[in-house]
């Protein structure tokens, strides 16, 4: 029996892993990177370990630190999560060599199944080995890994050879492998998947399919369990071929079958031969904890002949610190508050007052509504994430109740060009025009209207706030009666509830206000000072840091005074765990270059300057 579990991870799915353990009776041990210090899985563990060091690469992708670690813990098993070394066979065999009880399958499932190349020769799939124009548009892909990370789709041949580079030099940093491969890719297909569960006995269970179609950048944003719309003919080859992969190479515990369905036919993706980041929605279907039956197979115990029965539909939406109408530029800061409504599921690594840095992937959290149909589910899980309360970095929040509600996503019609088509529509502002007035009534609570000129009843007060981007200004006054405003009817107000009556409707506003950033609901605002100080102006053409992080390349011969085309990508900005291309605006010369390799940069920091070539005209 396992007494002490160690997790080779972080964030969410620690903490997810060790709320198991907690009921299980299992004491657990956490690991931590300098960056990590005051991570709630490391306060939340009974014993934590330190990483030294701040980057995936001198931290959770040292497996030789980590068995040292659970080790000197006295931990008797380690649970790799998903992600960092969750698919790394020689990790495995650490693991196992140091007398530690693996939770996953073997060290040569793993190397069966975690190369994706190798993946697809056993299943009598071959990879793209020389590309032509007749073969695109194709994809380049990680052969270690997932979560998007290393994959870049190419449609002309003179941008393969910067894919290839970019998409190794991601996959090394993020899984320490820079194999990858190129495979034909396949528009408007459906990611279909099927969850395994395998024993040491020789029961292999498939537990459903889910399906993980909406994506950005080749990474999951809504899943669902089951996939909707498979007739029973495609779902049943979906199972054989799943289970057929499993025992291809003796699999034993939960992994998972990806396929890309296109045209009714399965495509096999690959097998990720550890637990999803999706799994809740498949253990809300069949009333299983994946991670306790993880833990049992491990300490030998066999699954009954038949998995349960499937009930209702499950549906998850991943919360992002990131701005979807800015390329999904990953964002951070501070997490103020975080709550969503009861009846829906919330995994998530953060709690109130947690930082949101640059090294790691910026998903918040995970919430999941489970209900007896589909529709019910969408109405569930949407109309929660309409009214969570989150206050901190900008979040995909109002994308995931919008695609929630789109017509192709409820009729499910969906496939993965979803974002693809929609997205313009789907990032398109929508604030809520009470906000500013719902804002400036907080903030004017309790304040005395005999306290100064200003607040006489015959002098309106304004405040300014900017929302959406847009400057927008607020008017109420004093009275003999309290606070009102034009248009309304103000009846109440205070520092947190203001509630105005609209044509006889009576809305309610929480209020929250974090230094100058304000929450009205679910609408973010910054108040303006009454009289701005003069802002710092950049040049046209200059080149600012979307978000912080590390300078990680610089385009080939690129100095001072070098000619650039519009588009060209300049510089290459590392951040929670993606990489991110800074292009030219224009067409002209590079004027200044501020950015070096290595170089962390805060958002906002001036990288380069472009001089666009008509201004150089001009000026001679």
């Amino acid at each position: 029996m396992i007494s002490t579990l160690l997790v080779a991870n972080r964030g969410e799915i620690a903490c997810r892993i060790f709320r198991t353990c907690g009921e299980l009776g299992i004491r657990t041990v956490a690991v931590h990177s300098d960056a990590d210090e005051n991570a709630l899985h490391a306060r939340v563990a009974d014993t934590a370990v330190r990483l030294p060091g701040a980057t995936p690469a001198e931290t959770y992708l040292r497996g030789d630190l980590i068995v040292k670690a659970a080790v000197a813990a006295g931990a008797d098993a380690v649970h790799p999560g998903y992600g960092f070394l969750s698919e790394n066979p020689d990790f495995a065999r650490a693991v196992l060599d140091a007398g530690l009880v693996w939770i996953g399958p073997s060290p040569e499932a793993i190397e069966a199944m975690a190369s994706k190349t190798r993946a697809k020769e056993l299943m009598g799939i071959e990879p793209l080995r020389e590309v032509t124009a007749a073969d695109l548009p194709v994809l380049v892909k990680a052969a270690a890994g997932g979560g998007g990370r290393g994959m870049r789709i190419v449609r002309a041949l003179e941008e393969l050879d910067g894919a290839l580079e970019s998409a190794r030099a991601e996959a090394a940093s993020a899984f320490g492998d820079g194999e990858v491969f190129v495979e034909p890719y396949v528009e408007r297909g459906r990611h279909v998947e099927v969850q395994v569960l395998a024993d040491t006995h020789g029961t292999v269970w498939t537990l459903g399919t889910r399906d993980c179609s909406l994506q950005r950048r080749h990474q999951k944003v809504i899943e669902e369990a089951p996939a909707p719309g498979l007739n029973p003919e495609l779902t049943t080859e979906l199972y054989e071929m799943a289970a057929r992969a499993a025992r291809a190479v003796d699999y034993v515990g939960a992994g998972t079958v990806e396929f890309l369905v296109a045209d009714g036919r399965p495509h096999f993706l690959e097998m990720n031969t550890r637990l999803q980041v999706e799994h809740p929605v498949t253990e809300a279907v069949f009333g299983l904890d994946l991670v306790a039956e993880q833990i049992r197979i491990a300490e030998g115990h066999a699954l009954a002949a038949d998995p349960p029965s499937a009930r209702g539909h499950a549906i998850e939406a991943r919360l992002y610190a990131e701005d979807p109408s800015r390329d999904w530029a990953p964002q951070t800061g501070t997490l103020h508050h975080l709550a969503v409504p009861d009846g829906v599921r919330l995994d998530t690594g953060y709690t109130d007052g947690d930082d949101i840095g640059v090294h790691y992937d910026p998903m918040l959290a995970k919430t999941v509504a489970h209900a007896p149909t589909r529709a019910e589910a969408l109405r569930r899980l949407s109309g929660a994430l309409e009214r969570a309360r989150i206050h901190g970095p900008v979040t995909n929040r109002e994308l995931l109740v919008r695609s929630l509600r789109h017509r192709e996503f409820t009729a499910a019609r969906m496939d993965t060009g979803f974002y693809d088509r929609h997205l313009a529509d789907l990032t398109e502002p929508a604030p809520d025009p009470y906000a500013p007035l719902a804002a400036a009534l907080a903030d004017a609570h309790g304040r005395s209207r005999f306290g100064g000129w200003r607040n006489l009843s015959s002098q309106p007060q304004t405040k300014r706030y900017l929302m959406a981007g847009e400057e927008h200004e607020a008017r109420y006054r004093h009275t003999r009666d309290g606070l009102a405003a034009d248009g309304v009817r103000v009846v109440h107000a205070d520092a947190r509830l203001v509630v105005l009556e609209v044509d006889g409707v009576r809305r309610k506003f929480d209020v929250a206000r974090h230094g100058d950033r304000v929450y009205v609901n679910a609408t973010a605002l910054t108040a303006l000072p009454r009289f701005p100080d003069p802002t710092e102006h950049h040049a046209p053409g200059s080149l600012l840091a979307p978000m912080p992080g590390t300078v990680v390349r610089i385009a080939d011969g690129l100095a001072e005074g070098a000619a650039v085309r519009a588009g060209d990508p300049l510089i290459w900005l590392e951040a929670m765990k993606m990489q991110h291309r800074i292009t030219a605006p224009a067409s002209g010369t590079l004027s200044a270059l501020h950015a070096t390799p290595g170089q962390q940069v805060e958002v906002g920091a001036l990288l380069a300057v472009v001089e666009e070539a008509q201004k150089e005209v001009q000026d001679q």
